[in-house]
């Protein structure tokens, strides 16, 4: 790309990037991924036509606000052996279109980065499988709290010690969002999962990653603007807590000036982690072109809790 942002001196031939969802909230951590790690983004689509954001990047991207364009165009530049021809395709739309847009990918014979989550039923999982092993290509998902540093070391240090009893363990994700949110695809259930997918399958695929399978999980709490529960791990106890009300936000964030508060109580001990993700959708993609990607067996687990949760906070309405 011919763009206006510098970037290192490329080595070997850079693979090619489209995208859906750019105009949306995380497509911009995509584009800067796609961008250090010294790629091209080919085409991009959104019906939403707020993407100044890709002359950051360059002035040679093909943009489609219909989903139909789009694909017939990448299509083309795969059956003509076009040079630009697609090696992955970044899912950044809404999630209920996650399932379709991983399809695409496999038909253009490109790997998946989708962003969480993944899918919203188990059962996708299933069919999203035999699609990788028909088409021969890649299903990624992106599962960033895996690379930070204070998580890897949490988890390091869990595995070295040795505990008289079961560990207790509390979460809190708090994110301010104002009232668009439930206006928005996000706070429709059949179309984001609800809001203890949309903004807590991360967490609990953090959860499962550090303290093993779920043997329970109930509900204690369903309101539009937050959600908590317990979860039985196989080795640990958790609370669990999800919100986007402001008001929730601990007054110290608040006087910062942060949006934003996450944090992992062991047993008392705090981990608090609410900075350091600047560049871990980039290590995420450095991760997946070497190889080392998240895939559907890494994905699953969380799928699967967080639908058995949402089952759970249906029974509470």
């Amino acid at each position: 790309m011919n763009g206006t942002v510098g970037r290192p001196e490329k080595v070997g031939r850079p693979k090619h990037f489209a995208i859906t969802g750019v105009a949306g909230f995380v497509a911009p951590r995509h584009l800067q991924a796609i961008h250090e790690t010294n790629n091209e983004l080919v085409a991009a689509c959104d019906p939403h036509d707020a993407v100044g954001l890709l002359d950051r990047y360059g002035y040679d991207t093909a943009y489609f606000r219909e989903f139909e364009r789009f694909d017939r165009y990448l299509e083309k530049l795969r059956r003509n052996k076009d040079p630009r021809a697609i090696d992955y395709l970044s899912i950044c739309s809404p999630n209920y279109l996650h399932d379709a847009h991983i399809r695409l990918a496999l038909r253009l014979r490109a790997d998946a980065i989708c962003e969480k989550p993944l899918v919203l039923n188990p059962w996708n999982c299933d069919a999203l499988e035999e699609l990788e092993r028909e088409y021969g290509k890649k299903i990624y998902t992106i599962l960033q709290l895996r690379l930070h540093p204070s998580v890897v070391a949490l988890r390091e240090q869990l595995r070295r010690t040795e505990r008289a009893g079961r560990p207790q363990v509390e979460l809190a994700y708090i994110t301010a969002r104002g009232p668009w949110y439930r206006y928005s695809w996000k706070g429709n259930l059949e179309q984001s999962g609800g809001l203890a997918t949309n903004i807590g399958i991360h967490f609990f695929d953090l959860l499962l990653w550090l303290f093993g399978p779920a043997k329970g999980a109930e509900v204690e709490l369903s309101e539009p603007a937050k959600v908590r529960g317990r979860l039985e791990l196989e080795r640990a106890d958790v609370r669990w807590n999800l919100s986007i009300d402001v008001a929730d936000l601990p007054a110290a964030c608040r006087e910062q000036g942060r949006t934003t508060y996450r944090s992992i109580r062991v047993d008392g001990q705090e981990l608090e982690f609410s900075s350091g993700f600047a560049d871990l959708h980039s290590e995420s993609y450095r991760q997946i072109l070497a190889g080392r990607g998240f895939g559907i067996a890494e994905a699953r687990p969380s799928i699967e809790l967080a639908h058995r949760i949402r089952q759970a906070t249906a029974k509470l309405g």
